[in-house]
């Protein structure tokens, strides 16, 4: 009989089954065929072990067979480091992982869970996107979980975990998520595939060229490459580890009280800094040193190299760190820079996550191709962002702070809470070297060489000397402190003390065209 107790726990078991693997045997062989795993193996990888319960296993189209069970996506909620967290998962075994009704409705229904209980969001998209067969309730479905995404912005953390290739819808809503991670030799991104293309345009690309894991972390599209998903989804739980579950929390607090005191560690930056103004070094190398277990999630590494983001920790609390980065274009700030610092500034502010900056770049470039990509605009949006930014701010000048450059990277007349500089920082309007081009060129004139260069290398160790030091500023009140370098861990730990009650009264407000 059917209508026993026993019956009915039989058929649900049977249910439950067909629902775990809805693609059958030849989906699962061809799954294992292309090295993918599952997605409730993917889920695994990122919550603590036995703690993911799923949401909506059987729900499938009206009319569909067995193997339409989960309708493409698997949702559902779990623990990370012991914190909630909600996350779903393409089914590459049903529809390819497109997006069909029941798919749209269940990951809708998750964000909106995860706005209400307050808790991050990760998407794992491995899906060709729209299902085709589905037309415009498709699309449909697609504009729905697009409008959630706009419910979390800023309330919970959003992480897209980009696997397989990736094209259309399945790319614009990560694109919208705060942080974006990909796998090595296998996340591929594209508004549209290599075959539409040539369909459309005649245009032959590989889906290599097109949209690569490299290409579109170099592009800024992708903010971090694992070399296998496993990495990948270890990076994500670390990620997680920095930020707060919504922005009403703080983040974790993780070992506070480590090293109290000035260490060997410390020291060592007392002779770090190189003589030569041009001389390039690893901002890394510095960074290890200043913060917590010297630890930094970097965010962001292959595009616009020239400036580092990513998280680290001071006393146990987070911070996000903006550094220029001496060994790549001498940390001249361009557009893509300021774009990249901008949107890291918002996502830090969004998460009341205090900002440490970290300063030493010749200026800002300029140029013809600088003006073509609209830096007026785009790199603008740098010191609003920073400006707009109410969370405690501190920023040391560890060498070059010139120009424009100095003003945007954290200055005090933009808000910055506290400002120390190193003995070895040098603030002016521009470089001795160039002030000395502008300034002697008069003097200069009908000398021969010889003279030239003398009067020429004369100023410049007065420029140096009198003009581009640290107690110039300090004088003047826009430098808070001149300090070690071997003190700088500690002195930031105290200026974050101090700051971690920082209240700021601002006008509730719309505002224009600043997108993350």
């Amino acid at each position: 009989m059917t209508d026993t107790t026993a019956a009915k726990l039989a058929d649900l078991r049977v249910r439950l089954e067909q629902a775990r693997e809805p693609g059958g045997e030849k989906a699962i062989e061809k799954r294992e065929r292309k090295g993918i795993c599952s997605p409730r193996e993917r889920l695994d990888m990122l919550f603590d072990p036995g703690t993911f319960v799923e949401i909506g296993a059987l729900a499938k189209m009206p009319g569909a067979a067995h193997t339409g069970y989960g309708d493409g996506v698997v949702t559902g909620h779990g623990l990370v480091h012991g914190r909630p967290v909600a996350a779903f998962s393409h089914d590459q075994t049903v529809f390819g992982g497109t997006v069909g009704e029941m798919f749209g409705r269940k990951v809708s229904a998750l964000m909106e869970w995860a706005g209400k209980i307050g808790c991050p969001m990760v998407g794992i998209n491995d899906s060709a996107g729209a299902r085709i067969q589905d037309a415009v309730t498709s699309l449909a479905w697609y504009a729905e979980m697009g409008r959630r995404n706009d419910l979390l912005s800023g309330l919970s953390p959003q992480v897209s975990v980009i696997l397989g290739k990736c094209a259309g819808g399945a790319v614009y809503t990560p694109a919208n998520t705060d942080i974006l991670v990909a796998v090595e030799d296998k996340s591929y991104m594209f508004v549209t595939g290599p075959d539409v293309i040539k369909q459309t345009t005649g245009e032959e690309i590989s889906a290599e060229d097109l949209g690569s894991a490299h290409n579109q972390a170099r592009w800024g599209n992708i903010h971090h490459i694992a070399p296998d998903e496993k990495q990948a989804f270890e990076w994500v739980r670390e990620y997680l580890q920095y930020m707060p579950s919504t922005s009403f929390e703080e983040p974790p607090v993780v070992n506070p009280g480590l090293e109290p005191e000035i260490t060997e560690s410390d020291l060592a930056l007392n002779d770090f800094m190189p003589d030569s103004d041009n001389a390039a070094y690893d901002m890394r190398d510095i960074i290890v040193k200043l913060f917590d277990d010297g630890a930094f999630h970097e965010v962001g590494e292959l595009f616009a190299p020239n400036i580092l983001t990513g998280y680290a920790r001071v006393d146990g609390h987070s911070v996000g760190v903006v550094a220029n980065q001496p060994s790549v274009m001498a940390g001249t700030l361009d557009t893509d820079s300021s774009e990249k610092a901008t949107r890291f500034v918002r996502i830090c502010n969004a998460f009341r996550i205090p900002l440490v900056f970290l300063v030493d770049t010749p200026g800002i470039l300029p140029g013809l191709v600088e003006e073509q990509k609209g830096t007026i605009r785009r790199s603008g949006k740098f010191l609003f962002a920073y400006v707009e930014a109410d969370v405690p701010k501190v920023t040391v000048v560890l060498r070059k702070a010139y120009g424009g450059a100095y003003a945007v990277m954290g200055s005090k007349q933009l808000g910055a809470d506290l400002n120390f500089a190193w003995p070895t920082a040098k603030i002016a309007v521009m470089g001795a070297e160039s002030a000395a081009a502008v300034l002697t060129r008069r003097q200069t004139e009908g000398m021969s060489a010889h003279d030239a260069d003398k009067v020429r290398r004369d100023f410049i160790d007065f420029y140096n000397t009198m003009m581009a030091t640290p107690y110039l500023a300090a004088e003047r009140g826009y430098i808070d402190a001149v300090i070690e370098p071997a003190q700088t861990r500690l002195q930031l730990r105290k200026a974050l003390a101090q700051l971690r009650d920082k209240q700021t009264m601002r006008t509730p407000r719309k505002h224009l065209l600043m997108p993350i």
